[in-house]
């Protein structure tokens, strides 16, 4: 279901710091605007709660995950929520392989070759390029030469509407957006106008 909602909309909303009592208005600004893949790092503010709303809220095309995912507990946890996806800042083997066991998806984070292809190696599905900003549209391209053009890699940190055209020309397949898409604080309506300033980026990058 991740390639496949990624192919909808390759971007991923990653809500850090967002509240239970806001984040159903904020997931539907998101979704209306054309987003399948919303994530709640568990850093947030009871962040098991707003993946419970955002499932509940949010039709079944709609892909909701975890960030900051650090241990496997955390991925069962996620998992009993109604979580489908975990995503983490590091590559951890233990929690890609306990992501795979439980039926969830998993995009860990990697900064190096050698780590985007251990992650491969223990199952994940996409691979997380972080952070984007210190890599850039260089490494994404000299990683592009050598990972299988079937692996999906996605830049997260730093990304803005302005930088998605060269990553995009580099060879990214996606991206996660951070805090130019949302930032503690922000009304529902000012994440759907960021939202779709990064949905036409996208488009004129990708036209149709």
């Amino acid at each position: 279901m991740l390639k496949e909602a990624l192919k909808q909309c390759g971007l991923i909303a990653i809500l850090r710091g967002v509240r239970p009592d806001e984040v159903e208005a904020i997931g539907k600004a998101l979704y209306d605007a054309g987003f399948r893949i919303i994530e709640v790092p568990l850093n947030s503010p009871e962040p098991l709660q707003s993946i419970r709303l955002l499932r509940s809220a949010l039709p079944a095309n709609c892909m909701i995950g975890a960030g900051t995912v650090m241990t496997p507990a955390q991925v069962q946890q996620v998992k009993d929520a109604g979580g489908e996806l975990i995503v983490m800042p590091h590559s951890d083997p233990e929690l890609i392989r306990a992501a795979t066991a439980a039926g969830l998806a998993s995009a860990p984070g990697v900064a190096t070759v050698t780590e985007a292809f251990a992650a491969l190696a223990a199952g994940a599905d996409i691979l997380k390029m972080f952070p984007a900003e210190q890599l850039g549209p260089v490494v994404v391209k000299a990683w592009r030469a050598v990972v299988p053009a079937s692996v999906m890699l996605v830049p997260v940190g730093g990304i803005t509407p302005d930088s998605i055209a060269a990553f995009a020309k580099a060879g990214a397949s996606a991206f996660g957006l951070g805090s130019a898409l949302y930032k503690p604080g922000m009304s529902a309506e000012q994440v759907g106008a960021n939202a779709r300033a990064f949905v036409a980026a996208l488009n004129a990058v990708n036209p149709g």
